[in-house]
């Protein structure tokens, strides 16, 4: 199976910042971002499926690109090309006589650069040479593991922190059924308890208490599911981080709510939290340009404004913490991948 997909290619174009240039021709593909120096281009040509330019038809294609830049006011136009061929002597020939012009062997995942070649654009040699080199490990990997592909393999080993974070939930609604209003007198979240009594601990405790097995069921639900996209896009910690980050936004703002109307009450749930982790997925699915996985923007942004409809016109529904939480997932989430970007920014300076 081969794992060096146009799609987790393009996956490293975007992370890097670099914006898709819609392309009618299936085996060419765009990618630019703008610098200080001009704006660079990355120009793919899938070259696997037995497709067969001149050289004469790529350098005309180049000329092209340069034309479409200059067309919107750019004046410094830096193109590279990069050939997707498991036949090297084949793509060698069509861009002999271009500098700007790499091959990637699909077979070996390596990065070819020739004397006559440029020998770095803005930093790509380290990144594809990285990249490639880490698809060498994944395949090993599968290999190893008997041809099980990546996808079983992540599904087997994906989201743990998701699952333990649904598994307590149950745990303590079980131990709730058990021991009455023990654990609801001590742990519910209650505006008097934490200002007269400083029991500051209820903003979390809280999050794991659920009145009935309908309120557990509709929270669990759409965390297990949610949840799992967001942890393995962002990472266990960072995942965990969010959560409870969240389910505590979600508290401040039921408590600053209920200071300002005069009218106090006592909540528990992980709603708070759960609509952190679906404000996170919002952010990630604009930041993948509308899809990740099997969710839209349009999907997304639906089932978030559904839940804070039903929450807003039901009785006996603390819709400030869904309405904090919502702000703060979709804000951890943001700094969570800038930082990201920072670090990798900064590691192949």
């Amino acid at each position: 199976m081969d794992i060096l997909t146009l799609e987790r290619l393009e996956t490293l174009f975007l992370d890097q910042g670099y914006d898709k240039i819609p392309s009618n021709l299936p085996e060419f593909h765009f990618y630019c971002r703008r610098e200080a120096q001009g704006i660079n281009v990355l120009y793919v040509i899938d070259y696997r499926q037995g497709l067969y330019i001149s050289t004469d038809q790529y350098a005309h294609m180049k000329e092209k690109i340069s034309e479409f830049f200059h067309m919107r006011g750019d004046s410094e136009i830096h193109v590279m090309t990069l050939i997707l061929c498991a036949d090297i002597d084949k793509a060698r020939k069509i861009c002999e006589n271009d500098s700007f012009c790499w091959i990637i062997d699909v077979q070996a995942y390596r990065l070819m650069i020739h004397e006559t070649q440029a020998a770095d654009f803005y930093g790509w040699k380290n990144l594809l040479e990285e990249y490639l080199f880490s698809l060498t490990k994944e395949r090993q990997e599968t290999m190893e593991a008997g041809g099980t592909s990546k996808k079983t393999k992540d599904l087997r080993a994906l989201s743990w922190a998701n699952v333990i974070l649904v598994a307590i939930n149950v745990i303590v609604f079980l131990i709730c059924t058990f021991t009455g209003d023990l654990l609801y007198n001590k742990g519910a979240f209650s505006v008097a308890e934490l200002l007269q009594s400083g029991q500051f601990y209820r903003l979390f405790t809280s999050m794991f208490l659920h009145w009935n097995v309908e309120h557990l069921f509709s929270n669990m639900i759409i965390l297990y599911y949610v949840g799992a996209i967001v942890e393995r896009e962002l990472g266990t910690f960072p995942y965990l981080a969010l959560y409870l980050l969240s389910g505590l936004a979600g508290n401040l703002f039921s408590m600053g709510y209920e200071i300002l109307v005069n009218l106090y009450g006592s909540s528990a749930g992980a709603s708070g939290a759960v609509f952190g982790v679906e404000g996170a997925l919002l952010f990630l699915v604009m930041t993948h340009r509308g899809r990740l996985e099997s969710m839209t923007v349009g999907r997304v942004a639906f089932a978030v404004a559904f839940s804070l409809y039903c929450g807003f016109t039901s009785a006996g529904v603390n819709n400030a913490a869904h309405v904090g939480g919502v702000l703060m997932g979709f804000t951890a989430a943001a700094v969570i991948v800038g930082c990201k970007r920072l670090r990798r920014l900064s590691g192949n300076r």
